[in-house]
């Protein structure tokens, strides 16, 4: 069965890429924006890929309620600092996020550029396409 492009298994590629040139980087994921996983790199279970992309979209939800109630416009990126880790969440393409997690001795300015340099070049890739409702799959 061959995948088409946009696929998780084409886009688990990339992570893997992505997480293989930082340094410190621990694991990416791809979720869609309401926290379903569509991606992630290798060394993470699916378990824990899951856990990641709710909590990230979660995040980023919360993020742009402050954007909006706040002024401060859409959120572009949101960077959560914990005592021994780093996790960055970024828009990425339609309906979609890119999710981060690294070390505490990671170089934070870098990650943010990857994940910028990443998304510009292969956000068409990382959608969601748009869920339908039950209203829409009823039989006519």
């Amino acid at each position: 069965m061959t995948q088409k492009t946009g696929s998780p298994a084409d886009l688990s590629w990339l992570l893997d890429d992505l997480i293989t040139r930082l340094p410190h980087a621990r694991h990416a994921v791809v979720l869609s924006a309401d926290g379903l996983l569509m991606a992630s790199s290798r060394g993470i279970g699916q378990d824990d890929g899951e856990h990641l992309a709710a909590v990230a979209a979660g995040i980023q939800s919360l993020a742009k309620g402050a954007g909006t109630r706040f002024g401060g416009g859409p959120v572009r990126q949101t960077i959560i600092e914990m005592q021994s880790a780093f996790m960055l969440v970024t828009v990425a393409g339609k309906g979609a996020c890119l999710a981060v997690l690294s070390d505490e001795d990671s170089d934070v300015g870098l990650i943010a550029y990857e994940m910028a340099m990443l998304v510009t070049a292969m956000g068409h890739h990382l959608t969601s396409p748009s869920r339908t409702s039950m209203e829409d799959q009823a039989p006519s």
